[in-house]
């Protein structure tokens, strides 16, 4: 089967304060959805074997077909949602951006380095709410991802989520590494 390259389109990247969109003109093979070759059901389908057998050999790519589950694999150990929308007009990748609170720099100074949870009043309250607000956002944000977007230690979110849970706003569903938060409150 030959393929035509009509669409004088090249790719787009658009970046949006929830998401960015990388946009491909061209078509998804027909009959197939991004579903299948996430879950592995189906192999790859070489628009052009030539140029993949050249990049492929010279390790320009690892693999044929991999790219969607990679992709879906890496978001999902980053806590990242990520959808794949087959168009008319071509094939779309959303990924998905935890919102970004903003912290004021005296707020920032008292709660970035060796904090632990020991800062107190407002401060405290404050970083309390980002977590939770961080959680309702991303259920399976890790305690690591949490500390880097609030700039505490990661000693310092497990004390806020221990007084969250002490309060009865949080609650872990599953395992520390594939569990999920619950927002109670």
């Amino acid at each position: 089967m030959i393929y035509h390259y009509r669409v004088p389109k090249g790719n787009e990247v658009a970046i949006f304060k929830d998401r960015v969109e990388i946009y491909n003109p061209g078509d998804f093979p027909e009959g197939y959805k991004p579903e299948d070759f996430i879950r592995g059901e189906e192999r790859s389908i070489l628009r052009n074997p030539l140029i993949a057998e050249i990049l492929f050999k010279s390790k320009d790519i690892e693999r044929w077909g991999s790219g969607l589950k990679r992709i879906v694999d890496e978001c999902v150990e980053s806590g990242i949602r990520v959808d794949f929308k087959a168009l008319k007009s071509g094939f779309l990748v959303i990924f998905h951006r935890q919102p970004m609170l903003a912290v004021s720099p005296s707020t920032e100074e008292k709660t970035t380095g060796k904090t632990t949870g020991k800062t107190t009043g407002k401060t405290g309250a404050k970083a309390r709410d980002r977590v939770l607000a961080l959680i309702r956002a991303n259920p399976e944000i890790t305690v690591k991802q949490l500390a880097e977007v609030i700039g505490l230690s990661t000693h310092g979110v497990d004390w806020h989520i221990r007084k969250l849970k002490q309060q009865g706003w949080l609650k872990r569903i599953g395992s520390r590494k594939a569990g999920r938060w619950e927002v109670l409150g």
